[in-house]
């Protein structure tokens, strides 16, 4: 029975037998369906990834302001469609490693301020011209100006000079870094012509394929490159599409009628019900990514720092972890850094005091309501959790007005220019790029105006230390500094939890973003 089943799934994957008459087969032998897709998928796996088909996704996260520069992409659509017609520099593997992409190479002096990159060859961008160390440098320049607003401007300011020659590029450093390859897997910096100067927009680059439609808050499409450099590593449907549906109940309706094959951002309190239908996969994982309340520290009421704590002591994080993630997460402790962090080191727990909250709420000296925005889009059962809030900040005195704020444009209008909000964060690849994208006084992604000169030097000598222990103390000193004096509420890491359909195959879990680090539309494929 063994060796039929084997021999049938062979043919499935070959294209030779249906998967349908597959399953009926087994189902006389009397073979689980469990078992039989498992052979399926083996089969699959053994005769390599099928070429063909459109792969579509259902994501939330997309907005009417989207843009295709790579510089302002700061959502779960831009991010997932510009790891399909982008190419990176380098890029993390699932395991943490580099991988070199469009740098062949990568080196550096021997104390990390000067960095060489040296270029691949036989890179084609998608409108014919090669890829030179010259459209890597202005890509990295571009980044590095202000003037472009980019989510990377943070820690591209810590690069002095860059310079192009033949095949290289050289970074000469304001410090030295022993991250900053690491730094350059930013999905921010897609390789562009001119690195993007002439026409940031216009979604051009090197990745698996090439941009056909774009139609920021609706659908995004593309099309496999045929010049792609990876040849048959990536890129495995002829088309793949990103489709926008902000509302859950919308997104888990086209996965399971089979109108999108994957789809993002599951919600906790609904994982059990999906792995209850037929061909559905739940793909869950642990990471850096965290659900925030962020307040901005140079902005009344909440310059002040009484204020401030009395509001992360007045969150219940454990009814929070489980009435919100369901046990799909860990506690927060008003610091953006987890185990997910090789330099991570434990601090006190913070824990629910309504007590101590009222005496810092009275010392702060305000009085009246608090305005929290929240978005169903901030990050799933947002609304709830500002609910949750709401309750317990009650028991300490503290009354938390709600606005719930639409979702198509709450990452423009209300992220990063109101006080007081929900929001949510993926993590980086090091805690330096953590700390430099969100909490460096310089940094245009500083969504808690957490401008502290003595905060920022603390970054610049950690970049410097090369010893491992001196460097993770400094850490330890800089999470403690965000943790009680910063405008950050952090009281949930979340995992992220994404579900593929029947004949989706090719996922790897990868801890570092949603959606395989962004790559499933790129590296994933359907079966015949």
């Amino acid at each position: 029975m063994s060796n039929e089943l084997e021999f049938l799934s062979r043919r499935v994957a070959s294209g030779k037998l249906s998967r349908r008459d597959f399953l009926g087969r087994a189902a006389a032998l009397g073979v689980t369906a469990t078992f039989a897709n498992s052979l399926l998928s083996g089969a699959a796996r053994a005769a390599g990834p099928i070429k063909g088909g459109t792969l579509k996704a259902g994501l939330v996260g997309g907005e009417s302001t989207n843009s295709l520069d790579p510089a302002l992409m700061m959502t779960q659509v831009p991010f997932a469609f510009g790891k399909c017609w982008g190419e990176m520099i380098v890029e993390l593997s699932p395991e943490g490693k580099l991988e070199n992409r469009i740098a062949e190479e990568i080196g550096s002096s021997d104390d990390a301020k000067v960095w060489t990159l040296k270029i691949r060859d036989g890179v084609e961008f998608h409108n014919g011209k090669t890829v030179t160390a010259e459209d890597v440098a202005a890509t990295l320049e571009r980044h590095s100006d202000e003037k472009s607003k980019s989510g990377a401007l943070g820690y591209m300011k810590g690069i002095e000079t860059i310079k192009a020659s033949g095949k290289e590029v050289v970074l000469t450093l304001k410090e030295a870094n022993a991250d900053l390859p690491y730094l350059l897997s930013d999905y921010h910096l897609i390789v562009q012509p001119n690195g993007g100067k002439d026409k940031p927009d216009a979604g051009i680059s090197a990745g698996p394929y090439v941009v056909k439609t774009n139609e920021p808050g609706v659908r995004h499409g593309g099309e496999r490159f045929a010049n792609y450099w990876q040849g048959d590593k990536m890129g495995h449907a002829d088309q793949i599409e990103v489709i926008v549906i902000n509302d859950a109940t919308a997104r888990t309706a086209a996965l399971q009628g089979g109108q999108v094959n994957m789809i993002n951002r599951v919600e906790p309190k609904i994982v059990d019900l999906i792995k209850r239908l037929p061909g559905v996969t739940i793909r869950n994982h642990a990471g850096p990514g965290h659900y925030v309340f962020i307040m901005h520290c140079n902005t009344a009421p909440f310059d002040n720092n009484d204020l401030r704590m009395a509001l992360k002591l007045a969150i219940d994080r454990e009814e929070m972890l489980d009435k919100i993630l369901r046990g799909y997460g860990s506690l927060g402790n008003d610091f953006p850094i987890n185990s997910s962090y090789p330099l991570f080191t434990e601090i006190e727990q913070r824990k629910y005091d309504p007590d101590k909250a009222k005496f810092h709420y009275k010392k702060s000296g305000h009085d009246g309501t608090v305005l929290l925005r929240t978005s169903d889009v901030a990050f799933p059962g947002a609304v709830d959790a500002s609910q949750l809030f709401q309750q317990s900040a009650a028991k300490a005195g503290i009354k938390i007005e709600l606005k719930r704020e639409p979702g198509d444009g709450y990452w423009n209008e209300v992220w990063n220019k109101q006080p007081f909000c929900a929001s949510y964060w993926g993590g980086r690849s090091t805690q330096d790029q953590m700390y430099s994208t969100a909490y460096l006084s310089t940094a245009d992604w500083n969504d808690t105006r957490f401008k502290r000169p003595d905060f920022d030097k603390m970054v610049l000598a950690a970049r410097a230390e090369l010893d491992e222990a001196k460097r993770k103390q400094m850490y330890h000193d800089m999470a403690v500094l965000v943790r009680d004096e910063g405008g950050l509420i952090l009281p949930m890491f979340n995992q992220f939890i994404d579900a593929t359909g029947a004949k989706v195959d090719g996922w790897v879990d990868d801890p570092h973003q949603e959606l395989m680090n962004g790559y499933a539309l790129a590296k994933c494929w359907l079966q015949a």
